[in-house]
């Protein structure tokens, strides 16, 4: 089974939830046009990032309106749609990726690795989301959680075919001195699709936010780390053919046996040399 999935790669205006998600809908007819079947978002699409001392305005329950409004959008495109946003559960605030089907359902995945001053704002989430599709089955992951491999693993043990990351990746100067540019998120990308023998797709997002660049680089890379789109660090879509049953890849997996091959037990800690 073979299909197309859509990146975008947008930037997004600090509280202005209105005009995002009208960005957000025209960028999803126009991947739907282009024959998309899912389509991913970055992170804090609906609200802007650096929006701490606006959450009690912006956050929003799940169901919710901007919930509500993504999830028609979904069933009147006959599209899958993820898409970041900021969770209001009673006093507390999740950074969440939404995944919108076309048969009306919603999975909600709230971020589970938090960044820096992210901590003091938003509560980690603490379950793995792996959902059944008509695509496929799909990890939900937010920016952060593609830094740690055992959780991108823990995925793909729970037989995640195409793990999606929402991300928001940012820099500075002092960063990009360090070596923290668009290629590098980029090749996360395919070190964690080749290490775990799954297809990974990352949406970043790109502009200025609060004196922060985010980087761009959108993603797309297969079981191999092939990469079969990508992007720059301009507004756009990027598109990539997924399918599931390549006979090449199928040839891989034989050859490449990642994680059968793995031997937990010699990586656990010994307490002894604590």
């Amino acid at each position: 089974m073979s299909w197309t999935i859509g990146l975008v790669q947008m930037d997004c205006e600090p509280g202005e939830v209105e005009a995002n998600l009208s960005k957000i809908e025209a960028r999803a007819v126009e991947a739907a046009g282009a024959g998309a079947r899912l389509v991913v978002f970055p992170e804090c699409a609906t609200t802007g990032y650096f929006v701490a001392d606006r959450l009690a305005s912006l956050a929003e329950p799940l169901p919710g309106p901007s919930s509500e409004r993504l999830s028609g959008l979904a069933r009147t495109l006959k599209l899958h749609l993820m898409v970041g946003m900021i969770e209001q559960a009673q006093d507390r605030y999740y950074d969440d990726a939404v995944l919108f089907t076309p048969e009306g359902a919603v999975h909600v995945y709230q971020k589970a690795h938090l960044f820096g001053s992210e901590r003091a704002v938003f509560t980690p989430g603490d379950r793995p989301v792996v959902v059944e599709t008509a695509l496929g089955r799909l990890g939900l992951t937010v920016c952060y959680d593609l830094m740690f491999p055992e959780y991108i693993r823990r995925l793909a043990l729970d037989r995640a075919q195409v793990i999606l990351n929402a991300t928001d990746w940012i820099t500075d100067a002092w960063q990009t001195s360090m070596g923290w540019n668009r290629d590098t998120v980029s090749s996360l990308v395919r070190i964690r699709a080749l290490e775990n023998g799954v297809h990974v797709a990352m949406a970043d997002r790109v502009g200025v936010e609060a004196g922060w660049l985010s980087l761009g680089g959108s993603t797309v890379a297969s079981p191999t780390g092939r990469v079969l789109a990508t992007l720059g660090g301009d507004e756009g879509i990027a598109f990539a053919t997924i399918d599931l049953s390549n006979a090449d890849l199928n040839r891989w997996s034989e050859l490449a046996t990642y994680l059968q091959d793995r031997r937990p037990k010699l990586y656990e800690r010994n307490a002894d040399r604590a």
